[in-house]
């Protein structure tokens, strides 16, 4: 199927490559974006933001349903129903949501993550309405089918078997992203966004439709539009389409208690499909809202982050121990609960995974107790900043920055105002986070080895 879904970030020769947290706004400058909201009596949200210099329009919605509603032993069913949502609804035919987007001449998709899914439509302007239409069609009337909800089970379950199950360290990474929570205190975020196979077996017709019951509903979503059109048209086909979806109720809220540094985590993993040993190191980092998120998100790119990134220079270039290094915070998307910042690492032949493991350690204690460099700190606030321009340059990546705020900021003015936080990081910033979330008792060290010389000899005879 041509649509991207949970968004597992690659692995390349065994090099995780993965992008930063999203970006902020720019104060004053390009990366501006004007924007107007209303809302239906039904409680679906709309944002809309006028954007005429291309012929185009982006549509896209976001339903507050991702992971984190999932509930013990039902694991991968927000991931699931983003596939049942391409199936056909009351009067789109199954298939024929691509097909009708293709035949406009536009794209379409949808991506899971731990607190949202989404779904978008980018076409030209004068086909709003028919993006518009489709996406109200399976919000109001989805067809949930034995057939559909069968073929689109194994269809997840093919997906994880190719991209987590047959990626060498991809199990690891992915699994140990849940290691830091505890799923009695925090269930939200202590299984996988993907789900587990025997939970996806487990699923059941009734389960699928009782989810959809809960959390696709238009006082659960929010709309918006991104793009050449008049706002007088938007509004008018909105109410159209939307205003008679009816108002749900409003879904339990999701509680999670994680507490910061309980004690180092080691585990130690063999990996079928790996031919080096890696480490990984994951810290558990507080929800985007939280006020240290700006130096955060710096010291990520400080430590890993391009050829001169501190992980690169020391451990890749200078102690040649390890054939990469990578850093990533939230990689799936942005969290309004506790997050993790991730550092891998894929070892050199011959060297000891725990020899790469204290090297690496060693360089994150550096920041701790020698903090960073001006010079490190204006090309991480630089890089940052080219970045959120770089999101900003499209209509759908206006729309993506629309609901970023809007879901896990305070308020959705930060959007032109957030870059002042980001520039106004200092040194002293960034060795605070470190000091704190770098804490070796806020650690998750995970080994993952190579299958035994003779094991792996076995199995290529069989």
């Amino acid at each position: 199927m041509r649509t991207g879904r949970m968004r597992v970030p690659p692995l390349v020769t065994g090099l995780l490559l993965l992008a930063a947290a999203p970006p902020a706004a720019l104060p004053g400058q390009a990366g501006q974006i004007s924007y107007e909201a209303f809302t239906l009596p039904n409680g679906l949200r709309v944002l809309y933001s006028e954007d005429h210099s291309t012929p185009i329009v982006s549509v896209d919605v976001w339903y507050n349903a991702g992971s984190r509603n999932e509930r013990p032993s039902r694991s991968g069913f927000a991931h699931l129903f983003e596939h049942m949502m391409f199936e056909g609804s009351a009067h789109v035919k199954k298939g024929e949501h691509f097909q009708l987007i293709s035949r406009a001449g536009g794209s379409e998709n949808g991506s899971t993550a731990e607190d949202r899914t989404n779904y978008f439509e980018t076409i030209p302007s004068n086909r709003l309405n028919l993006a518009l239409w489709l996406e109200a069609d399976r919000m109001r009337a989805l067809a949930i089918t034995d057939e559909n909800f069968h073929n689109q089970r194994e269809t997840v379950k093919e997906e994880r078997r190719l991209r987590i199950d047959n990626q060498p360290y991809s199990a690891a990474f992915i699994d140990g992203m849940t290691w830091p929570f505890d799923s009695t205190g925090c269930f939200a975020y202590a299984h996988t966004v993907i789900g587990s196979m025997d939970d996806l077996n487990a699923a059941q017709l009734a389960d699928v439709q009782a989810f959809f019951d809960t959390y696709y509903a238009p006082n659960n979503a929010t709309l918006v539009v991104v793009g050449d059109f008049r706002p007088l048209e938007l509004r008018r086909l909105v109410n159209q389409y939307f205003s008679e979806i009816p108002r749900h109720p409003d879904p339990a809220p999701v509680t999670c208690n994680a507490a910061v540094s309980p004690g180092t985590i080691r585990r130690e993993v063999t990996d079928a499909h790996a031919n080096l040993p890696a480490v990984v190191r994951i810290y558990r980092v507080p929800p985007h809202a939280d006020p240290d998120t700006p130096p955060i998100e710096l010291l990520n790119v400080i430590l890993g982050q391009g050829e001169s990134s501190r992980l690169n220079v020391a451990i890749v270039r200078r102690e040649r121990a390890a054939l990469g290094t990578q850093v990533a915070m939230n990689p799936f998307d942005s969290r309004r609960g506790p997050g993790v910042l991730l550092v891998l690492a894929i070892a050199n032949q011959g060297l000891d995974p725990s020899r790469l493991d204290t090297l690496l350690a060693a360089q994150l204690d550096s920041i701790r107790t020698g903090s960073v460099t001006d010079e490190e700190l204006t090309k991480a606030k630089n890089t940052f900043r080219a970045n959120f321009i770089h999101n900003r340059e499209t209509t759908l990546g206006k729309a993506e920055e629309l609901h970023h705020y809007d879901m896990f900021h305070p308020s959705l003015a930060e959007i032109n105002t957030d870059l002042e936080r980001y520039l106004a990081v200092t040194a002293a910033d960034v060795r605070r986070a470190a000091t704190k979330y770098l804490d070796p008792a806020n650690a998750v060290v995970i080994i993952v080895k190579p299958p035994a010389a003779g094991t792996a000899a076995e199995k290529g005879a069989q």
